[in-house]
């Protein structure tokens, strides 16, 4: 049976040292197989050169990549061809000072970021597990261990005994020292009381925006080491950048928030630990009046490129392994992708949308949609009507009324309606919807039908 092309065999007619390169990219990917002397289906046409090939071709591959390739000659009938077997190697391969990977069909040279975390990768090593010589324990903020130890202890992560040790014995235990004895990137990033002089934008900038996305009324920049940056961040918003608006249940009194604390701290966690800090780039927030918008330049595995993905069961491959296992440690963040599962919680306690997610070469975007509760009481002008006289009240719920039955005296779908007077699904279906639907003011142009997708309304 003849064998298919596809990202692991090649069919070439003829030799030409520029395949030299495909072999270097099936040994830095998966392995691959090619051809010589056959066209491009398959079909074998033979080569003249065969047996002065099959001498050349394995030194030229030791020569240039000092590596060894399996090079056999196959017969069909009088035609000689031959076979070049490569293997996937453990360590990067370059050619000729460049390195090379087969990605599907492709070619491609590895330069860059993507050139450091593979030779780190072949180490053994990850981005946030490179020692830094200069760096002591001595050189870490004390308040910011502090911090790390009472996390820990308080969520049974640690011992009081555990944490009861010398800080150089303390990130040690926590993998933060090298076999060299030498601290790395992540005990850097967690601990030290300025990141950002061993890596530019290790930091948080958070923005509030009016009416448009240049339109900036204020902002703020959260600066030290990450494992207080979390705290602060999360404080900031909460109190400056997002207004809580006054609910009510009973006589109890309740702040309402557009996205619920819980689950903006976990984003907000995933960011720090998933960020690609090779990238020089901050983590950016920006909160509007009904959303807020998270962004860091960072990467999820290929498997997880969806909103929907990422809120199925998974298994947690950080980024920053080193680092994430320290937020781990402190109780900070869950592991096997628990943290997903806690968003999705705390939104379901709000009644409020999903996160999502855009994941793309530019880097992870987390969009916040505000809760229709929010939106509720938010079209009152941020005063729920607990805080009005109950007569007031009344009448602003009757006068919106009144305008809805004029703008659907023409039928009108419920999201034309709802758009029409900022009005959020949940809050709209329950104070204004079925009441109107009950007492006859708005009726159905399918009422056999209640849940048709092509319902609309009219009075």
């Amino acid at each position: 049976m003849k064998e298919k092309e596809h990202q692991s065999i090649e069919w070439k007619e003829s030799w030409q040292d520029e395949y030299l390169k495909w072999i270097c990219g099936y040994a830095n990917a998966y392995g691959g197989t090619i051809y010589i002397g056959t066209d491009d289906d398959g079909n074998v046409v033979g080569i003249d050169n065969a047996r002065d090939l099959l001498e050349r071709i394995p030194n030229k591959i030791t020569d240039t990549m000092g590596i060894i390739a399996d090079v056999n000659l196959l017969y069909k009938g009088k035609l000689e061809y031959l076979q070049i077997i490569v293997d996937k190697y453990p360590s990067l391969i370059s050619f000729r000072g460049k390195y090379y990977y087969r990605s599907g069909s492709t070619m491609r040279e590895i330069t860059g970021k993507e050139l450091e975390r593979a030779l780190l990768k072949t180490q053994g090593r990850t981005w946030d597990g490179v020692p830094l010589p200069k760096l002591t324990v001595a050189d870490l903020k004390q308040d910011a261990i502090q911090l790390f130890k009472d996390k820990a202890v308080k969520r049974g992560r640690l011992t009081k005994e555990e944490v009861s040790v010398e800080d150089t014995i303390l990130m040690d235990n926590l993998h933060l020292i090298d076999e060299d004895g030498y601290l790395i990137r992540a005990a850097m990033l967690a601990f030290y009381k300025d990141p950002e002089k061993w890596v530019t934008g290790s930091y948080i900038k958070i923005g509030y925006f009016g009416k448009s996305d240049s339109d900036l009324v204020y902002q703020d920049e959260v600066h030290g080491p990450l494992i207080e940056q979390v705290d602060k961040t999360v404080d900031l918003v909460y109190t400056k950048y997002m207004k809580a608006l006054i609910d009510y249940e009973g006589v109890q009194r309740i702040e309402q928030f557009m996205f619920h604390k819980d689950a903006f701290r976990e984003i907000l966690l995933n960011a720090i630990v998933h960020k690609d800090y090779s990238s020089c780039n901050p983590i950016q927030i920006s909160v509007y009046e009904d959303k807020i918008y998270i962004w860091n330049d960072g990467e999820m595995p290929p498997n997880l490129d969806s909103t929907d993905k990422l809120f199925m069961k998974h298994s947690s491959k950080p980024f920053n392994p080193k680092l994430a296992n320290v937020f781990f440690k402190s109780g900070m963040i869950e592991a096997w992708g628990r943290g997903f599962e806690k968003i999705r919680e705390a939104c379901a306690l709000y009644d409020g949308p999903l996160p999502e997610y855009e994941i793309n070469e530019a880097g992870i975007m987390v969009l916040c949609k505000a809760c229709d509760k929010y939106l509720g009481l938010l079209r009152n002008d941020g005063q729920h009507h607990g805080q009005c006289d109950q007569e007031g009240d009344h009448d602003a719920e009757q006068d919106l009324m009144r305008q809805i039955i004029a703008f659907c005296r023409e039928p009108k779908t419920a999201s034309e309606i709802m758009q029409k007077f900022n009005l959020g699904r949940s809050y709209f279906r329950r104070h204004y919807l079925d009441k109107m639907l009950k007492t006859g003011e708005l009726q159905r142009t399918k009422p056999d039908k209640p849940k048709s997708k092509n319902q609309k309304y009219y009075s």
